[in-house]
């Protein structure tokens, strides 16, 4: 069980499986680098899956496209407006991402594509007429690519969709666990099971006394760069603190797979358009 946003539309119309992508709808899927085994890639480094595609569709052309310096600015000369970069163009920031937070284009390589029998790309001309080329033919002078094909794949900026899911974190019915938030959390639809087994224990190890003595510090936020630390590494720690439980997370009473994102649990788990409950208890450590 995978849930994963409907980034793409496919057809065989034209003889031929063709693949559609339209934005902003495209920019809706996201990954963990780490899943595609990108060596070095920080755990919690996300990568959009059409922003790669585009990248791997337009490398030959990206490669051949006359660069902004290579002609002539005498006389005001306006016509090569077409070669200057899409940055200049005016987007507004709240909607568009421009790749600064995970600066994925400089750990990842663009997806590639089979040069021996290469995807050809389809869209349409100013003219109104669609073109058609393989994308190993694309000389970088094509004007008529999509602008926001070519900001995407050029600077990495892209429309910016909502990939983050609301849920609530409660202690599992008849768990003497303490309760660790008092609101709702906010992680990305990818995060792991485990990543919310990890902020649980973070929470109740590091942070919680066994007294259960209330403590109102604590952090209402959930990031993808959470993690369970190790507790016997850190200097000044109480007795308390070095004891490391175990912990299950449940929806509807089901015990969840650590593989699982809260998006597939939403989807397949919880089943309701309400935001996804999930709880914890505290297990004997295996």
């Amino acid at each position: 069980m995978v849930s994963i946003p409907a980034w793409f539309t496919m057809d065989a119309r034209l003889g031929c499986l063709s693949v559609h992508l339209d934005t902003p709808q495209c920019f809706s899927a996201e990954i963990y680098a780490v899943d595609l085994n990108v060596t070095g890639a920080q755990e919690d480094l996300k990568i959009n899956l059409a922003h790669e595609t585009l990248r791997g569709l337009l490398v030959h052309w990206s490669k051949r496209r006359p660069k902004l310096g290579q002609h002539s600015l005498s006389n005001g000369d306006s016509s090569i407006g077409k070669d200057v970069s899409l940055k200049n163009l005016p987007h507004p920031r709240s909607d568009v991402d421009d790749g600064s937070e995970n600066h994925a284009n400089n750990v990842l390589p663009s997806f590639e594509f089979s040069t021996v029998l290469p995807p050809s790309i389809i869209t349409e001309s100013s003219s109104g007429g669609p073109w058609r080329k393989r994308i190993t033919d694309l000389d970088g002078t094509e004007d008529d690519l999509p602008w926001w094909c070519v900001d995407c794949a050029e600077n990495g900026r892209f429309p910016k969709e909502n990939t983050k899911c609301g849920f609530y974190l409660h202690p599992a019915e008849g768990s003497p666990a303490p309760n660790i938030t008092q609101g709702k959390l906010s992680a990305p639809r990818i995060l792991r099971v485990l990543k919310v087994a990890n902020y649980v224990v973070e929470k109740l190890v590091l942070e919680k006394p066994l007294d259960g003595s209330p403590d109102s510090t604590f952090a209402m936020g959930l990031t993808s760069g959470t993690s369970a630390l190790d507790s016997s590494s850190r200097p000044g720690l109480k007795p308390w603190q070095k004891l490391k439980p175990s912990v299950e997370i449940l929806c509807n009473n089901q015990v969840l797979s650590p593989e699982m994102s809260l998006a597939t649990v939403r989807t397949y788990i919880w089943k309701k358009p309400e935001d996804l409950i999930l709880n914890y208890r505290v297990v004997q450590s295996r």
